[in-house]
């Protein structure tokens, strides 16, 4: 109760009658009125001022009532007033939500990206929306069917798109299952409580091909004459007002390739298949933050060869010696040709024709040249260097279009008919030091050839015959004036050979003509006496080896070297050289210490040979992974991935070496990932699950080798879940 005011008061909707407030009197006032919006609900008691309802109130049909209430005296007139009293209706969750549909249809393409939405769903809510009687909750009720541990599409909870989930993204495929049919429900009360209302929809999705595909190679005629750029295929995005990229596999100084906002990929120029025949590139989508909206795709081009080319001979001028005594259809040379052009091809395919002989003597077709080849003939005759000693032929290179004259010069050269004759029998003796170097020149010969010049019928080759089974020596030719030079090639020894007896012949490369044989003016004689030098100790072996474990103790024996004095001298020092001490990787593992040794007479003669110690391992370290590359898996997961990785030891490895693989025991990496042998040195990581997000993980591995004693040891990997190209690699 209380005097009358202006006031508001606040009902909630339904309830039924029920008594509001009642005002108080002050004299001369002996009743109220209330007039305004009491639409047959709202009224008061005149004689006690009991505001009252005498039905309820309902929201949706009116949020407040407006009435003007007054006092009046026993006549009827106007004490106090009008006073405003609102009634403000105050809202109760008694309507259900309601679908703007009873059934939804959409389409969504298959590989369409993960959380962009293909189409909506809309509820309403007849309750105060200000409340959280109308804030409305989308939800997944059903999904048939449901081939996948995890549903293939997810729906916003409070605006109603629906989009392919992670999983749909990647396994949706018309091929496989082309409708699929969501129960979606909306909840009010913000989906809070369990008393909230909720309606529900059919939703029927249509899966349809994928229009992001990457277009089949694509060929393209080199030196094209069209107006450029040049249409030459199309991609479309799933996604709309997406902006189109090419990214570049192979980093070019500028791609000859570009693409529109339409998809339409151009050539910008024409292409020579000569300097590049392939090209490849990705086409990428972006949103308009720059985020890729659709995986790469992959494209190929191929540059069409056209016959552009001539042929080129590949010598100015190709020279051919041919003896005077060949037979008819002999080999006597190959003329070689290229051709730029694609290579097995018709473009490249070249004919060979002789168009002239000069000069034409005896015959004018004494050659003949193999038409696919180039290979060239003597025809049904023999040559006479008397008649003419050259020719000169010019030969017709042809491919389908173009053509090319070739020169073949032909020197038609001496048959060998005249052996070497020297000019001396014999040359007598020669004496050296047993100390000269190797290649020294001890002695000159020379020996003459009535055969042509500078052909192979007048070259002299010479060699010793007899007197030197060791080949202490070596004889070597001057090409001009076939004079020889005899010289040391192996060292010589007084010791164990004072005397050679050498006999020497003279020979040519070119066989001689039947009939004709070397004689004894092809041979000559000489004699080389070695006189003595006081020569250093020399080791009984030319060089040590022995083998200990790498952590014997110091002063260990480990061989025993020995060395004596060609000339006898029985006191010689053997001692380390300084400084010479070296240490070298062997095969990453072992080590090899080399040390050299000196060993001295009397003389200070001076030798030196190698010791090398090969150091057996020991187990003393610990092992770890050898990988070529990090390990990724590409996001999202599909299952049954899994990566291989091998065990590596700086220890020296034996063909029974094993290792054991195990994960580190807490939880978070038990949970996630397993690790299996796969034989002694390798094992298959693999995630325990899909639900990986894109990031790069720590997988603590152990591994244990099986040396004596066994040593343990531990990888921290660093395995990235990671979106790939389509050559599933890490983009």
């Amino acid at each position: 109760t209380g005097p009358l005011k202006d006031m508001d008061f606040s009902i909630p909707e339904g309830g039924g009658m029920r008594f509001i407030y009642q005002f108080t009197s002050e004299p001369p006032a002996v009743s109220f009125r209330a007039t305004g919006e009491k639409d047959g609900i709202i009224d008061i008691v005149p004689k006690t001022g009991i505001l009252y309802l005498n039905g309820s109130l309902d929201w949706e049909t009116k949020a407040v009532h407006r009435l003007q209430v007054e006092s009046l005296d026993e006549k009827g007139n106007i004490v106090k007033g009008p006073y405003t009293v609102n009634i403000l209706v105050e809202d109760i969750n008694d309507n259900p939500p309601e679908f703007d549909q009873t059934k939804y249809t959409g389409v969504v393409r298959q590989n369409s990206r993960a959380g962009k939405p293909f189409m909506y769903v809309h509820a309403t809510d007849r309750d105060d929306p200000t409340t959280p009687h109308a804030q409305l909750t989308y939800s997944i009720l059903h999904h048939f069917p449901n081939p996948y541990s995890e549903m293939l599409f997810q729906i916003d909870n409070v605006t109603g798109a629906i989009s392919p989930s992670k999983t749909g993204s990647y396994y949706l495929d018309p091929q496989k299952q082309d409708t699929f049919t969501l129960v979606v429900t909306v909840k009010d009360m913000a989906g809070m409580t369990m008393n909230a209302f909720t309606s529900s929809a059919d939703v029927i999705i249509t899966v349809k091909e994928s229009l992001w595909k990457a277009p089949p190679t694509i060929r393209i005629q080199e030196n094209s004459t069209q107006v450029h750029p040049v249409n030459i295929s199309q991609v479309h995005s799933n996604e709309q007002d997406v902006i189109y990229e090419l990214f570049e596999k192979d980093k070019l100084p500028s791609l000859p390739f570009s693409i529109d906002q339409n998809g339409i990929i151009y050539v910008n120029e024409p292409l020579d298949r000569e300097k590049k025949d392939t090209y490849s590139f990705f086409v990428v989508t972006k949103d308009n933050k720059g985020e890729l909206v659709d995986k790469p795709l992959h494209v190929n081009v191929i540059v069409e060869d056209i016959n552009d080319n001539p042929p080129v001979c590949q010598e100015a001028l190709t020279v051919i010696e041919v003896q005077e005594n060949e037979g008819g259809g002999s080999n006597i040379g190959t003329l070689f040709a290229t051709d730029m052009d694609e290579e097995g091809t018709l473009n490249s395919r070249m004919q060979f024709k002789i168009e002239s002989q000069v000069p034409a003597v005896p015959a004018s077709n004494l050659f003949f040249i193999q038409q696919d080849t180039g290979v060239l003939q003597l025809s049904s005759r023999s040559l006479n260097k008397r008649i003419a000693s050259n020719y000169s032929l010019k030969v017709l290179v042809t491919d389908a279009v173009f053509q090319t004259i070739c020169d073949v010069q032909i020197h038609v050269i001496d048959i060998n008919d005249q052996i070497p004759i020297f000019e001396k029998s014999d040359y007598h003796n020669v004496t050296v030091a047993e100390s000269v170097p190797v290649g020294t020149v001890i002695l000159e010969i020379q020996a003459t050839d009535g055969d042509e010049p500078a052909t192979g019928s007048s070259y002299i080759i010479y060699q010793v015959k007899e007197g030197d089974p060791n080949n202490s020596f070596i004889i070597e030719t001057d090409s001009e004036t076939n004079r020889g030079f005899v010289k040391i090639k192996k060292a010589l020894d007084f010791e164990t050979a004072p005397e050679y007896n050498l006999v020497i012949n003279a020979t040519n490369p070119e066989p001689l003509v039947p009939g004709v044989t070397y004689n004894s003016s092809s041979l000559t004689l000489f004699k080389v006496f070695v006189t003595n030098v006081d020569e250093p100790p020399v080791f009984h072996e030319a060089f040590y080896k022995g083998e200990v474990s790498e952590d014997i103790p110091v002063n260990t024996l480990v061989t025993t070297v020995k060395a004596y004095d060609p000339e006898g001298d029985t006191k010689i020092v053997l001692k380390e050289e300084q400084g010479k001490r070296t240490s070298i990787w062997l095969a990453g593992k072992d080590f090899l210490q080399k040390s050299h040794l000196l060993v001295e007479d009397n003389a200070a003669q001076k030798s030196k040979t190698t010791l090398t110690l090969h150091l057996l391992d020991v187990n003393d370290n610990t092992p770890g992974l050898a990988m070529d590359y990090p390990p990724f898996f590409c996001y999202p997961l599909s299952g049954g991935e899994r990566f291989f990785v091998a065990a590596t030891d700086a220890d020296e490895q034996w063909y029974y070496s094993t290792f054991t693989f195990s994960l580190a025991n807490d939880v978070n990496t038990r949970n996630n990932w397993e690790i299996s042998k796969v034989n002694a040195t390798h094992a298959y990581l693999s995630p325990k699950h899909i639900n990986f997000e894109e990031k790069v993980y720590n997988v603590p591995v152990t591994i244990n080798d099986n040396g004596r004693p066994p040593l343990e040891g531990k990888v921290n990997l660093e395995v990235n879940i990671c979106k790939c190209s389509s050559e599933k690699s890490c983009f």
